[in-house]
């Protein structure tokens, strides 16, 4: 008889489990839903908000506000021009920079690093990536900057005044330390810790046999690394990457203290200028009217420059992954 009951409980509860698997799948199918809708809402939410408020310098200037590099508070003429730029090429010189810093570092950790180091380096990397912005910016301005202009800018000015190419963008007319290069050299710094960091962990999930049987032909380090690791890592490599240049087209706070704030376009990488991000939060609180208008057209500019860098990875890692 105990067996039976013991048999007829288990049978109960079976049929109870699956009477409410439904309900319960129902339920995680909905939270699921909502979750995803939730930040397509928000998103939406931002975006058109931005548009709204960004709808009246677009309608008084027009295409031109792109096009544009006036940006005169007390006349109330605005343009985007001098912003984008500084923000694309600040972006630009970061990648450039930060790039082969970053693939250098992590191959060093998969493949050369002795056991005894590789903590300690890893670790040190990843907490550059906890360190907060304005730290990165206080340091660039008072600690770099004036060392970047006494031992870089100024030595370098004396040497290229007066030539053709080098004179026109490595001449600095007030060498302060504050610059589009300064705030690539700062950016750089910010995007290497999640650059490596994720390109590690990819280059320590590809299969050793992979490896070992490069070594066994006679590959040397070089010949595994170029010809085995970074072909199966190249999609991820471009995320990471991806990621770095998306970090470094809305870098705020750093940018604003080392890249000088000036609206002025010059062909010289030492001389100040802004980015988009820098303008908006040296002027969004004191700004009022059309002006208040304009910076939230800049927030829609850079909204569509990032989706535009995003769009683009896509492209491209589609393209590699068919090859």
């Amino acid at each position: 008889m105990s067996v039976l009951s013991d048999r007829m409980i288990i049978s109960n509860m079976q049929s109870v489990r699956r009477s409410s698997q439904p309900v319960f799948d129902r339920v995680f199918r909905w939270a699921s839903y909502g979750s995803a809708l939730l930040v397509l809402i928000v998103l939406a939410g931002i975006i058109g908000s931005m548009i709204y408020g960004g709808m009246p310098a677009f309608r008084e200037f027009g295409f031109g506000f792109v096009t544009s590099s006036a940006w005169d508070v007390g006349r109330d003429q605005y343009g985007a021009w001098v912003a984008i730029v500084g923000t694309l090429t600040s972006a630009l010189i970061a990648l450039v920079i930060g790039v082969p810093l970053s693939i250098g570092i992590a191959i060093f950790l998969t493949q050369l690093c002795p056991p005894w180091l590789k903590r300690p380096v890893a670790t040190t990397i990843e907490l550059l990536a906890a360190v907060p912005s304005i730290i990165y910016g206080m340091w660039g301005l008072f600690v770099f900057a004036p060392l970047f202009a006494k031992f870089v800018q100024i030595p370098v000015s004396s040497i290229v005044e007066g030539l053709p190419f080098f004179g026109t963008i490595l001449y600095a007319r007030v060498p302060s330390g504050v610059g589009v290069l300064t705030a690539g050299i700062i950016l750089a710094i910010m995007i290497i810790p999640f650059i490596a960091s994720i390109t590690r962990d990819i280059l320590d999930q590809i299969p050793t046999m992979l490896r070992e049987s490069a070594y066994g032909i006679g590959c040397t380090t070089w010949e595994v690394v170029r010809h085995v690791l970074l072909p199966q890592a190249g999609v991820s490599i471009i995320g990471a990457i991806m990621l770095g240049l998306g970090r470094a087209l809305g870098e705020t706070m750093a940018v604003t203290f080392v890249i000088g704030n000036a609206n002025r376009l010059s062909l010289s990488l030492f001389d100040p200028g802004s980015t988009i991000a820098s303008r908006i939060a040296n002027e969004f609180n004191e700004a009022a009217g059309l002006q208040l208008n304009a910076l939230l057209a800049l927030g829609c500019i850079l909204f569509l420059v990032t989706f535009t860098v995003l769009v683009l990875a896509r492209l491209l890692i589609a393209q590699v992954k068919a090859r």
